[in-house]
């Protein structure tokens, strides 16, 4: 459930984490998820299929947005631009921004957008999951970007293990330097809350993460249990 305080703004559950108030009901969790993923499509994949015009840096218009949502859907007629800006306020991952009345995703488009996110205050190491059975085609070949305009690295052996789990079982992770990367010229962005982008990784900046590393026998441990 997303509700408003009126001193600190959106947020999600019964009462504020601020102030304890209970605040202004926004809309459900169901809700909420629907307009998410369907958010998550028009804005990293395809905004023409309801006739939005996004620019160059991949934003489009809130008002745009929610007036399309609504039409498209006659359950959710009572959408508006507050709606909008309630999910992307609330997103835990930072998947969205919001400007000047504009709201755009910050990663996963296969769109062509022109980036324009911050480069600077970069991890030294970033990571990233795979398949045990690529581990050694990425080392030696590298990280291409595949279906998807850019490579997305992970802040965290945890982060980037949670994603990668999603494809495979028990995924391997690979380490990135990236004070060898900015140095020899390539540029890193950072997306959302723990994603960083880039256009590809070199062989020479990547190494497998041990699968005796503390923090990823933690995170084997949880999907073990989980299994």
């Amino acid at each position: 459930m997303i509700r408003e305080c009126h001193l600190h703004g959106y947020f999600e559950g019964d009462l504020c984490p601020a102030c304890n108030s209970e605040g202004k009901f926004i809309m459900n969790g169901r809700e909420r998820d629907q307009i998410a993923r369907r958010m998550a499509g028009i804005l990293r994949h395809f905004p023409e299929k309801f006739d939005l015009e996004m620019d160059i840096n991949g934003w489009v218009s809130i008002r745009e947005l929610s007036n399309s949502l609504a039409r498209k859907d006659k359950r959710k007629k009572w959408l508006r631009d507050r709606h909008i800006s309630a999910i992307v306020a609330t997103d835990p991952k930072g998947r969205y921004e919001e400007r000047g009345g504009n709201v755009r995703a910050t990663y996963a488009h296969t769109v062509d957008i022109e980036l324009d996110l911050p480069t600077d205050n970069i991890p030294e190491l970033l990571y990233y999951p795979c398949s045990r059975d690529e581990l050694d085609t990425l080392l030696e070949g590298g990280i291409h970007p595949g279906g998807r305009k850019w490579v997305h690295l992970s802040k965290s052996i945890t982060s980037a293990g949670g994603a990668g789990a999603v494809h495979h079982s028990y995924p391997a992770i690979i380490e990135i330097d990236t004070i060898q990367m900015i140095a020899s010229g390539n540029i890193i962005f950072h997306a959302g809350t723990t994603v960083y982008l880039t256009e590809n990784v070199e062989s020479q900046y990547c190494s497998a993460v041990d699968y005796e590393n503390t923090e990823y026998k933690l995170l084997s441990d949880v999907w073990a249990e989980e299994e």
